[in-house]
């Protein structure tokens, strides 16, 4: 007979999923709201009064932007009031990546608006009125650049924002200690995890007993720390967790005595599926949309005056098919990576082979085994597990499993072993 728990680490038991810095990116995104309304009214009102109809075409575009910049803030405003609706199961989320597609659409069909005109007026050219196309960009161009401002922050969503910080991925340094009890392996083991050392032993050498052996390590300013190591099964771990940097000397103690070895602290670079699991793709669509319109700015701003300088008229269209398609790849990003959160597409897969680790080594069965996204900063895991020991209830796997910060959700269902067969 199975045993089966559901726990929430990060939310408790409301199922709360939301990123990081959900309210901060909430009222940014309002801001640029209103933002980009003012400029909006200010330019059909003075089109109107002064007969441009450049004014008022502009002042409509910028409509378009304030609906999109709507459709974020809309999402964040309801993911939060909402956040602890019981009719939703998993929370809300994942609404921002469901906000997130549908403004990767909006880019998408933006982008082809975009080329359409400038295809049909590379067939019909139309006659430019320098005078006014030109500020009006370079104005579009000033407000955009505003919003991007605005909406910059830790938590803006690009491969260097990272919700809840960043997570470092170095590779695992591996030192052999070679003594009378056989040859061990010592490491710093951190994939995913706090780092912790691990004594691993090879194939022929006699298992260790984690009360006889210690690693004390020593820092260039003299500070001493002393690790005590629990039995992991096929390995040791220590219970404590290493601060950085990892730049130090290790007294490694063993029952055929001591020894010495030296850590080298590795660079530090940012995990992809890390980066993938964090980002808050809301903002992301909000911040697309803003830079997108800042390089259809900056583009047009240079065909404008290219096409007055010497002539070439046709300088403006073909800056209009370039920006559309600048827009629609990042379109296309957008649309691939929010839309594989919302088909629950495992992001994360050296998480789930942490998890896995963590089970097998201490000697279970995994026997099924899923991860994935619940919203930003925020993983749900599924775990089936056989077991020939009678006191490991789901508990056991929980503590065990409670140290991977962005496992928020964690079902577990526990078999005897028996049943796997």
């Amino acid at each position: 007979m199975s045993e089966f728990e559901d726990t929430a680490f990060g939310a408790g038991q409301n199922h709360i999923f939301l990123g990081a810095a959900h309210e901060d990116n909430e009222r940014r995104t309002w801001m640029v709201i209103a933002l980009c309304s003012a400029m909006m009214v200010a330019e059909i009102v003075g089109g109107g009064l002064f007969g441009s109809l450049a004014l008022v075409a502009d002042g409509l575009h910028m409509s378009t932007h304030a609906g999109a910049m709507l459709i974020a803030a809309l999402a964040y405003t309801y993911a939060r009031r909402h956040a602890g609706d019981p009719r939703f199961v998993f929370g809300t989320g994942k609404l921002g990546d469901l906000a997130g597609f549908t403004s990767a659409i909006v880019l998408a069909m933006i982008a082809l608006l975009i080329a359409y005109e400038a295809l049909s007026r590379f067939l019909s050219p139309v006659p430019i009125h320098f005078g006014q196309a030109i500020p009006i960009a370079v104005l579009g161009l000033l407000v955009n650049l505003a919003s991007v401002w605005l909406l910059s922050g830790n938590h803006h969503g690009h491969s260097h924002g990272h919700g809840h910080g960043h997570e470092h991925g170095h590779e695992e340094e591996v030192h052999r200690i070679v003594g009378s009890a056989g040859v061990f392996a010592l490491s710093v083991f951190e994939d995913g995890v706090p780092p912790v050392f691990r004594i691993t032993p090879d194939m022929t050498s006699s298992k260790l007993n984690a009360d006889t052996v210690s690693v004390t390590t020593i820092r260039p300013d003299g500070a001493h720390q002393t690790f005590a190591f629990a039995d992991c099964g096929g390995y040791l771990e220590s219970k404590d967790d290493i601060p950085e940097p990892h730049a130090f000397r290790a007294v490694v103690r063993l029952p055929d005595g001591e020894h010495q070895i030296e850590f080298e602290e590795h660079g530090h670079d940012h995990d992809d599926a890390q980066t993938a699991a964090n980002r808050d793709h809301n903002i992301r669509s909000a911040h697309i949309h803003v830079i997108a319109d800042a390089a259809v700015s900056v583009l047009a701003i240079i065909g404008l005056l290219l096409a007055r300088a010497f002539g070439w008229v046709w300088m403006d269209p073909l800056a209009g098919v370039i920006g559309a398609l600048v827009i629609a790849n990042w379109s296309r990003g957008l649309m691939r990576d929010t839309g594989g959160i919302l088909l629950d597409m495992n992001l994360d897969r050296r998480m789930a082979e942490n998890v896995r680790h963590v089970i097998e080594d201490n000697g279970d069965t995994v026997l099924d085994l899923h991860v994935w996204r619940v919203g930003p900063g925020h993983m749900s895991a599924i775990v089936s597990v056989a077991t020939r020991e009678a006191q490991r209830n789901p508990g056991f796997y929980r503590a065990a499993l409670k140290r991977f910060k962005g496992l928020s959700h964690l079902t577990i269902e526990v078999n005897p072993a028996r049943a796997a067969a």
